[in-house]
């Protein structure tokens, strides 16, 4: 766990990619879920974060 949080802390690509990776996941379960509107109405912003944020870390060195 230090790894990963150190990881975040230098800017490395690994933990950065998976953190949006898990982001991009939790945006299509929150879209396709059907129990809570306030979720689906968030999913994509979530899932854009994740996007724009997996497409910027992807230039991060490893």
């Amino acid at each position: 766990m230090t790894q990963f949080i150190n990881g975040l802390l230098r800017f490395r690509r690994g933990p950065w990619e998976m953190l949006a990776t898990i982001l991009i996941a939790l945006g299509v379960f929150m879209l396709m879920q059907p129990f809570a509107l306030i979720l689906f109405t968030y999913s994509f912003v979530v899932t854009l974060i994740g996007t724009v944020m997996f497409i910027i870390t992807s230039h991060f060195p490893e």
